[in-house]
């Protein structure tokens, strides 16, 4: 299971990334340091700016760079019985497209895996404008549709602090949708991605064990549930 964010970005611990190969080190560097100072509004009106006449040249740009980084990365699933939802840098419709055979994409439903029914809820908050992103009201929506699951698999985590918060990009990323989801139903797992340094890693909702299973890059290490 694959939890969303199958390209790089912008990696917080190098500013290395799809950002920095479109728009360069200085631009990166300057944007980063901005968000990690908890200046969103200044970060906005860097990128607005950056972006300033130059609208569909870089939107050419970060399609094409996307789309190879799919075409890299995606290859490594053939053959594999995988599940994979969208995290909010990812543009699902082209990862669904570029998905080989074996490897399914999820998202607003519930799969059984070895006896377990397994929901999956993609997409991250708004932030930025991206097409993985989705409103808490969408959110909402997908896990209605779920009901109630065994685990249930998202990018986002739920809006609790230890787990939103990223102590190195200094952000805090959480979904009410889903912590109000954990409150009514209390599946007995929710494993999630998205924020790469949490305060903490494994959190307690009631009965629900909460569990961020990323980085992947950072750590090259999956997480075997048992």
């Amino acid at each position: 299971m694959i939890l969303g964010d199958l390209i790089n970005f912008i990696d917080y611990r190098n500013n290395e990334g799809i950002v920095t190969d479109v728009s360069g080190q200085e631009f990166t560097d300057q944007m980063v340091a901005l968000r990690t100072a908890g200046e969103a509004v200044a970060a906005g009106a860097l990128w607005k700016e950056f972006r300033k006449g130059r609208e569909d040249e870089l939107r050419r740009a970060y399609d094409e760079a996307i789309a190879a980084a799919y075409e890299e990365i995606l290859p490594v699933l053939a053959g594999s019985e995988s599940y994979v939802t969208f995290g909010n840098v990812d543009r699902p419709a082209l990862m669904k497209e570029k998905l080989p055979a074996g490897a399914r994409f999820v998202d607003g439903e519930v799969v059984e895996i070895e006896g377990l029914r397994v929901g999956f809820a993609g997409g991250g908050i708004i932030s930025i404008g991206t097409q993985g992103e989705v409103s808490d009201e969408e959110m909402a929506a997908k896990l209605a549709q779920l009901g109630p699951v065994d685990m249930l698999c998202s990018h986002v985590p739920p809006a609790v602090w230890a787990v939103q918060k990223d102590v190195v990009a200094g952000r805090a990323k959480g979904s009410q949708a889903i912590l109000d989801y954990l409150h009514r139903h209390q599946p007995p797992w929710h494993y999630f991605g998205d924020v790469h340094q949490p305060q903490a890693t494994t959190w307690r909702v009631g009965s629900t064990i909460c569990r961020n299973v990323g980085y992947f890059r950072a750590t090259g290490r999956a997480w075997t549930h048992s």
